[in-house]
């Protein structure tokens, strides 16, 4: 049997390294640009060859230059049925209510700092949240519902822990894109509702508003 010698261009394999380098840490999650500079540069270099490649399967590639990330969004086909790559999450009510408050205070933070990077503690964080929690709720319980929801909301990609510092994490710039202010307005609209439910004298309720709702953008980065 003859064996026929197979032969590749070398700039044609390096473009095709090139792009997996860039395509497989998308799936995995955001890319930053303070997180590898070496890897955002090739981004740049091949984007319209990594948005090409990601459209295929039904992935649109969105690059935010300003803010310094990039990250895979599902295209939508309206009444289209297509498989989803990256499936729909839901989230419950008090993780809403944190994604919410850190992105209020994101905002209110480059309002007022040039640092491009938000730091809070976990007692910050506790901080941000009690005045929305029940008045019942004891610091032992507020203590450890405050862990779970920032490991919840770290397992999203949307906190980081900072190594060297206990309990200290840094409030990633992705959440920026989201959640926008149509989901902070609508989500506003239920904080008020539940709120209402903790007056004295009002009628009892199912507690939390909205038990779980869609992720905005049907789509869960994560730091891979």
């Amino acid at each position: 049997m003859t064996t026929i010698p197979t032969t590749s261009t070398p700039g044609a394999t390096d473009d095709a390294l090139d792009l997996s380098r860039v395509v497989i840490p998308l799936l995995r999650g955001v890319v930053y640009q303070a997180d590898n500079a070496a890897l955002w540069a090739l981004l740049r270099r091949h984007q319209t060859r990594v948005k090409d490649h990601m459209a295929v399967m039904g992935l649109e590639l969105v690059v935010d230059e300003a803010e310094g990330y990039a990250h895979l969004r599902q295209m939508d086909y309206d009444d289209i049925d297509v498989p989803r790559l990256i499936p729909r999450h839901r989230l419950s009510f008090r993780v809403s209510l944190l994604l919410a408050l850190l992105r209020k205070r994101l905002a209110e933070f480059d309002a007022s700092s040039s640092d491009p990077r938000l730091i809070l503690t976990r007692d910050q964080i506790a901080d941000l949240l009690r005045v929305h929690l029940p008045e019942s709720t004891n610091e032992v319980r507020l203590t450890s519902e405050v862990d779970a929801l920032i490991t919840k909301v770290a397992a999203l990609g949307f906190l980081r822990p900072i190594t060297g510092q206990d309990r200290t994490y840094e409030v990633r710039r992705i959440l920026k894109a989201y959640v926008d202010a149509q989901w902070l307005n609508e989500f506003d609209e239920r904080l008020r509702d539940y709120l209402a439910t903790l007056e004295p004298g009002a009628a009892e309720g199912s507690g939390d508003p909205a038990a779980d709702r869609d992720a905005p953008n049907g789509w869960e980065p994560s730091d891979g």
